[in-house]
């Protein structure tokens, strides 16, 4: 969010009432209005986009809005400009860390185009269970999302380059003994993960390679993906990810399904404090984006989706 800006003289710099947030001021009696800037006004545009958000979404849930918000960003030019060089993971890992996931937008956050369909999942899972007969925590539930996909507009659409973007989001518990950056993972009460099915897999196939990476038990879950994801592993930092993937809208049609899955956390590794048992909510949003196709891939998922499709 727009923090404002501060100016240089090329020795120091310093924050500039020009290019900073005008707002009210906190001790009207003295003078109506002030400026402000930095963190505290990138936060208080930040909670307004969250709160107009759900006074036009009233139906979701904080997980979801926070989804939207993420989801809708996007890095500007200025931004990549300044990594002249190839994107390599290193340049993408300093983007993330410098900007996030870039500048959200409302208007994304809250429509779909004709050309530019989103999906917006609510939904929940328990991510452990207690095996009374050997008395292990283990993994319990993988959530897999059959999308409504529009298969033969994008079938249609044929060599033309789409853009697929998946964010997850959901809540944790942080961990109430340890610090969090002693041992991996162990912050988290939990973990969640997404991965997509293939462009030459079947969903049967698809369930069966998670089940099996998430059944090794292993420190963390991989899930090799020889796709053209942006950002890869580094998405799986902290409790929201996201990421996009792009390629032509033929090898997109028959990737019709999402499935989230756990990965480890804390309440798996202290079976004494009796969190194992847990259910815990997410938000999952999923766009495909055809700018350069004229094709309509709205309507068709909007009449699938006339009932509500629950996970499986």
């Amino acid at each position: 969010m727009e923090g404002g800006n501060w100016a240089t003289d090329g020795e120091q710099s310093s924050p500039i009432d020009d290019l900073c947030v005008l707002s009210t001021h906190y001790q009207p009696n003295i003078r109506h209005l002030g400026t402000f800037a930095d963190t505290s006004a990138a936060t208080a545009l930040a909670s307004n986009l969250a709160a107009r958000l759900l006074a036009a979404r009233p139906q979701s849930w904080p997980e979801t809005i926070r989804a939207l918000i993420v989801h809708s960003a996007e890095w500007t030019p200025r931004m990549k400009e300044q990594f002249t060089n190839a994107m390599t993971q290193a340049a993408k890992a300093t983007l993330l860390r410098r900007y996030g996931y870039g500048v959200p937008n409302y208007l994304r956050a809250i429509r779909s185009a004709r050309n530019d369909m989103t999906l917006a999942i609510q939904e929940e899972l328990q991510p452990y269970w207690k095996d009374d007969s050997d008395g292990r925590v283990k993994t319990r539930h993988l959530n897999l999302h059959e999308l409504p996909w529009p298969r033969a507009e994008l079938q249609t659409l044929g060599e033309t380059i789409v853009r697929l973007r998946v964010t997850l989001s959901y809540f944790i518990e942080p961990n109430p003994g340890e610090r969090g950056w002693l041992r991996r993972h162990r912050y988290q009460s939990h973990g969640l993960r997404f991965a997509l099915k293939r462009t030459l897999e079947s969903t049967d196939d698809f369930r069966r390679r998670i089940n099996r990476a998430v059944q090794a038990d292993e420190e963390e879950v991989q899930i090799p993906d020889t796709d053209d994801w942006f950002l890869g592993g580094m998405r799986d930092a902290g409790s929201i990810h996201s990421d996009h993937w792009t390629g032509t809208a033929a090898d997109l049609a028959p990737r019709d399904a999402v499935a989230v899955f756990p990965v480890i956390g804390w309440w798996r590794d202290k079976p004494a404090l009796n969190r194992f048992d847990c259910r815990v909510r997410y938000a999952l949003i999923v766009t495909i984006q055809a700018h350069k196709g004229e094709l309509d891939i709205y309507t068709p998922v909007a009449n699938q989706i006339a009932i509500p499709l629950p996970a499986e």
